[in-house]
């Protein structure tokens, strides 16, 4: 009985969620982007979520000029699609509506050829390319086991051998991925002015003072204060109140 209730609450619950996106989709074509937000947010806070969900939501408080909240969802969109051009050349355009014009630089050596690598994909993409390479292993371990002749056997215990690299790269890969993305802390700043404290009590004096939609890597905590690492290396303490993590 109790897995018949929570089946009709789920397809309850999608289908209402399908219905108030579909809603929200409506008053965005009409320009009514309020009314589209508290749509699209409705479904948010009832825990489901998608990328497009998120990149809508960008698209409403990017017309409404509220450059926190359209950078915001547009991050939490390319979370879930990371390979998402439009979401990218999206939440470039909120970038450019910041007041900061923080540089960012870039990291050198074998750790960013790496990163670059395995960021090409999402952790869970790499993953079942393991699956796949595990497929195709098995698959010539067969014609290998079944091959009548030396050549046919040199030909699948070389593309087994192939395989198996490519099982442990992409295994590798997702393992480093998944740690880098869980030990990453992006927040951003949603305060209007947020000054950048050299220690994290009020009367620190400021190292910087941020602006909305500015987008810092939290790096640890101590009561209501966070210490931030921003792109160009600065670090330093800012109010906890004064941003929102984009990974919560």
């Amino acid at each position: 009985m109790k897995k018949i209730f929570y089946l009709l609450l789920f397809v309850f619950q999608t289908f209402w969620a399908q219905t108030a996106f579909e809603q929200g989709n409506k008053f965005y074509e009409k320009e009514n982007y309020e009314a589209a937000i508290s749509s699209y947010e409705s479904i948010v806070n009832s825990g489901k979520q998608s990328a497009e969900l998120y990149f809508n939501l960008g698209n409403c408080y990017y017309k409404l000029h509220k450059v926190a909240p359209a950078i915001y969802n547009y991050e939490k969109a390319l979370l879930l699609s990371p390979n998402d051009t439009e979401i990218k050349t999206n939440l470039e355009f909120a970038r450019k509506m910041t007041i900061d014009d923080i540089k960012v630089i870039p990291k050198v050596g074998f750790n960013k050829l790496i990163q670059d690598f395995t960021a090409k994909y999402y952790y869970d993409t790499w993953a079942w390319i393991a699956v796949s390479f595990a497929i195709l292993f098995l698959l010539f371990f067969i014609g290998y086991y079944f091959s009548q002749t030396s050549v046919l056997k040199r030909v699948f215990f070389f593309g087994m051998f192939l395989w198996l690299i490519g099982i442990g790269l992409s295994t590798a890969s997702g393992f480093y991925e998944k740690n880098r993305n869980e030990n990453e802390r992006p927040a951003i700043v949603f305060a209007e002015n947020a000054p950048l404290k050299s220690e994290p009590k009020s009367s620190g004096q400021d190292a910087a003072v941020l602006h909305e939609g500015t987008k810092v890597y939290i790096l640890e905590s101590i009561a209501n204060w966070k210490k931030v690492e921003l792109t160009d290396e600065t670090t330093g303490w800012i109010e906890d109140s004064a941003i929102k993590e984009i990974k919560n």
